[in-house]
């Protein structure tokens, strides 16, 4: 057993699993934060944590500067869309929260958590060879073994968080984790989508390189969805365009219907059959087979 347990110079802390190595803040911050053109201002990662959100919302208000990014090991209560809970075994996943500022005008704020969806489909499609998609809003979802004809399981969770002039973004990646070890059959790791690489370093720089783009071309025309090309592009990645939905409303009857596309505020178009068009900025969507 010695011979597999190691301390990690970054927390003090024993691990003993192989396959689940801590993140590595030192090469981190060279492909993140240094250089002439950095993607991000400044970076951290620690061990474990309770809500890497609500980290960076308490730098945030304490005069934390834009473009501060916080990477755990682990996350302990972190919490998802609706108020749900979102918690890993240690070092099987990713929590990353970013700390924005936007200047683009407070309507159009609402594209952020798809800005970062999208981000994510970026990063695990080139990265880890598996065909992300997205559910509207902003869940990311791969095939099991990543055949595209398979069916589609959450392997990411996207909150995006305001509290003008801040927004933080966390987003939580399913990385090693077994069948056993998650929380809902709906749910998947990708391990068991079968990506190229688990290395979660490299799914980190991914992530981080295609979320710093993708914003500042967002952010380069006032967060305008069709000259960022934002708007095209998620439509393309979107999975529940064109698919029957059961569309979760608080407060609200479920409302059934055929979603038809993503409107330039980031509303989902949903036909009820009595011919009725809805346009929902927020739910909990179930695509109905």
């Amino acid at each position: 057993m010695l011979a597999n347990m190691r301390t990690d110079a970054q927390d003090g802390s024993a691990w003993s699993d192989l396959n689940r190595p801590p993140l590595r803040v030192g090469p981190l911050r060279r492909a993140l934060t240094d250089g002439e053109h950095p993607a991000w201002r400044a970076l951290d990662v620690v061990a474990q944590t309770q809500s890497s959100n609500a980290d960076v919302m308490a730098r945030a208000r304490a005069g934390e500067a834009a473009g501060y990014v916080l990477v755990a090991d682990q996350q302990t209560a972190g919490r998802g869309r609706l108020g749900r809970a979102w918690t890993t075994p240690p070092r099987a996943a990713l929590a990353v929260s970013v700390l924005l500022r936007p200047t683009a005008p407070m309507q159009r704020w609402a594209w952020l958590g798809q800005l970062a969806g999208l981000a994510v489909v970026d990063a695990l499609t080139r990265t880890c060879g598996v065909p992300a998609r997205l559910k509207w809003p902003n869940d990311v979802l791969v095939p099991d073994g990543g055949d595209p004809d398979a069916p589609y399981r959450k392997v990411c969770g996207i909150l995006a968080e305001a509290a003008p002039p801040v927004v933080v973004v966390g987003v939580g990646i399913n990385v090693s984790q077994s069948e056993a070890e998650l929380p809902v059959p709906t749910a998947t790791s990708l391990l068991l989508a079968g990506g190229a690489t688990l290395d979660r370093d490299s799914v980190t720089r991914a992530y981080l390189r295609a979320m710093a783009t993708r914003y500042a071309a967002w952010e380069a025309v006032a967060g305008d969805p069709r000259a960022s090309g934002l708007g095209a592009a998620y439509r393309e990645a979107c999975l529940t365009i064109g698919v029957s939905v059961r569309v979760l409303v608080t407060g609200s009857p479920d409302l059934l219907g055929q979603a038809e596309g993503v409107d330039d505020e980031g509303r989902l178009l949903v036909r009820t059959p009595d011919g009725v068009d809805h346009a929902l900025a927020a739910g909990d969507v179930v695509h109905v087979r």
